[in-house]
């Protein structure tokens, strides 16, 4: 009997011990930091209706956990040179990835000549022409550019790596993304771009409309604006595919000079080195565009109206002058309609805001 009740008390004493050693694990076990609570590893997004990308099943698919680094390296100022801007300084989530003004601003209050497009829906793209110009073929390269540009983002690729190694708390999470803690500039690109090619939209009224049959999701005048967009107007010839872009590029006339006969920005001959692509700019999606003013490549155009008006007249005369731009003979209400439609492709799934905190 002694026996017995002796060994029923060791038990509850190393029960009781067992009970207290899992008790301290547990109060011992450190919390997850803060940049990581607000930031988890997400599944991939499912494009939304009307935009027909599927993330996974991209040759350059990302992955969870390059798109949640990638968020903390778009939004992250250290990766310039004095800490002020980041990507997101231009590429702004509320705007649909662009900027309200027509230049966009780096380091030191330098003022750029050209305004920050957006990227949205360019996970799957026509052509590989990335920024106005196209001297971007990936959003990897598109990524790196700004960082080293001096007016940009001021830092060099050398010194953007050793900020972040400095910030020991990225380490792991390259681990994460690349299987190991090496910090190197491609890798930031291509982290970077694995989030970009997540903002995607779609779900627009025109969406809904064309594709779910719901004849409410928009107004009449919008359905004139489609018919027109694709007829008369024949906005498609460049406004074309479910990102409403060519991904190539157009002269409109847009900065040229009548008495100098110069154009303040030659845009894509820059590049190409071909005279015939003087004045020429890529294609921007009309995707969310009403959330993009100013619009042109030098945000000289300040409303929807105003860039119908301009078409309306055949764009501005020069050399140059694409020959697809033509007088339309619109009528102010079909150009009423026109805008219309445009302001109906305003769609989501594209939305995010700064994270509350980075990696220390």
């Amino acid at each position: 009997m002694r026996t017995l009740v002796g060994v029923l008390a060791l038990a509850l004493v190393t029960t009781a011990a067992c009970s207290r050693s899992e008790d301290a694990t547990t109060k011992t076990a450190p919390p997850a930091p803060a940049w990581e609570t607000d930031n988890p590893v997400k599944p991939l997004p499912e494009g939304p209706l009307g935009s027909e990308i599927q993330l996974a099943s991209l040759p350059n698919a990302p992955t969870p956990e390059r798109v949640r680094l990638g968020r903390w390296l778009f939004y992250d100022t250290r990766l310039s040179a004095d800490g002020s801007v980041a990507c997101a300084t231009c590429h702004r989530p509320e705007h649909a990835f662009s900027e309200p003004t027509p230049h966009s601003t780096g380091v030191k209050g330098q003022e750029g000549g050209r305004k920050s497009p957006s990227f949205i829906n360019e996970a799957v793209t026509l052509y590989p022409n990335f920024f106005w110009d196209g001297r971007a073929s990936s959003l990897e390269d598109q990524a790196l550019g700004p960082i080293a540009n001096p007016i940009e983002m001021g830092a060099t690729h050398e010194s953007m790596i050793a900020s972040l190694q400095k910030t020991k708390g990225y380490a792991q999470y390259f681990k994460e993304a690349f299987g190991t803690e090496e910090i190197t500039k491609e890798r930031v690109a291509q982290a970077i771009a694995a989030y970009e090619r997540t903002r995607m939209s779609g779900n627009s009224p025109v969406d809904r409309w064309r594709l779910n049959k719901d004849e409410a999701a928009v107004s009449d005048q919008v359905k004139q604006g489609y018919e027109l967009f694709f007829n008369k107007a024949a906005c498609n010839q460049c406004h074309l595919g479910n990102s409403y872009t060519d991904s190539s590029f157009h002269n409109l006339g847009v900065g040229y000079d009548g008495k100098t006969k110069k154009f303040k920005d030659v845009g894509r001959s820059a590049i190409s080195k071909n005279a015939a692509d003087e004045g020429a700019f890529k294609t921007p999606t009309l995707r969310d565009c009403a959330r993009h003013a100013p619009y042109m490549h030098d945000g000289s155009v300040a409303t929807l109206k105003e860039v119908v008006a301009l078409y309306n007249r055949g764009g501005e005369a020069n050399p140059r002058l694409d020959p697809k731009v033509k007088k339309l003979g619109l009528t102010p209400s079909e150009v009423d309609a026109l805008v219309a439609f445009m302001e109906a492709l305003n769609g989501e799934g594209f939305m995010d805001a700064k994270p509350a905190a980075f990696p220390q």
